[in-house]
């Protein structure tokens, strides 16, 4: 069925009031009467047409109503798959974040490996590689557990490789201990006076005098006693010039 707009309702309301006048004239009514029937009858139209209106306006009232509790729901669900794809994106984000932090932070610490250090030895200060100090140490590591041919290879090596190390006086001085501790007194000799060559002013090489001084008189070798001599010479101070002077008062 066909409904009526407020616009119609009121075109047929209006053709009633017209036709209803006329058929008062066609004489069913009086004037009086007619006049009266006809104010009642506009009286009950008008009291329709408000109805009427009431009517169309609650039920378009109420279908708006419907229709924007509708869109608050779409609107609501859509805001709700916002907020999960919010969340998904945050926690992505914290989960990069993360990472990224971890990155650096390893990264930082590969990079402190490799940067160089800092180290005093023998009173001496010098920036020292990562991978000068790890050869040194795992050579030294060989002679202090006994295994003195494998650490004279690895002091010979460390030698080689960092002639300008901080180390290698000490390193060249243990390489001649290594010798010894084998009773390889000639290349314990050979090494000891690189020592006293090439770092004369170490504090190693007051003892490499003596070192040499006791590989000589394990090979008889006269020269032992002017290798005494002259350690207590030139290292009046050190405590192996004591022990050269104990060597040679005893003969």
């Amino acid at each position: 069925m066909k409904k009526l707009s407020k616009s119609g309702l009121a075109a047929a309301l209006l053709a009633a009031l017209t036709w209803l006048p006329m058929q008062a004239h066609a004489g069913l009514f009086d004037d009086d009467e007619a006049r009266k029937a006809l104010l009642d009858l506009r009286a009950k139209v008008e009291a329709m047409r408000i109805e009427m209106n009431a009517r169309l306006d609650t039920k378009s009232d109420k279908s708006a109503a419907l229709d924007m509790v509708t869109q608050n729901e779409n609107t609501m669900q859509e805001l709700n798959k916002l907020r999960g794809q919010i969340e998904v994106l945050q926690n992505e984000l914290s989960n990069a974040q993360k990472r990224q932090k971890d990155f650096y932070v390893d990264l930082d610490t590969r990079l402190r490996k490799l940067e160089p250090r800092e180290v005093t030895v023998d009173g001496k200060a010098a920036q020292v590689d990562p991978s000068e100090q790890k050869n040194y140490d795992a050579a030294m590591q060989l002679f202090k557990a006994g295994d003195y041919k494998a650490a004279g290879t690895a002091l010979a090596d460390f030698v080689r490789q960092f002639p300008s190390s901080v180390y290698t006086p000490n390193a060249q001085y243990w390489l001649g201990n290594a010798f010894y501790a084998q009773r390889d007194c000639k290349s314990a000799i050979a090494a000891q006076l690189q020592v006293l060559k090439n770092y004369p002013d170490s504090p190693k090489a007051p003892d490499a005098m003596l070192n040499i001084a006791s590989c000589q008189t394990e090979l008889k070798d006269k020269a032992a006693k002017k290798t005494l001599q002259d350690l207590i010479k030139q290292y009046p101070e050190s405590s192996a010039a004591v022990t050269a002077k104990e060597r040679l008062g005893g003969k």
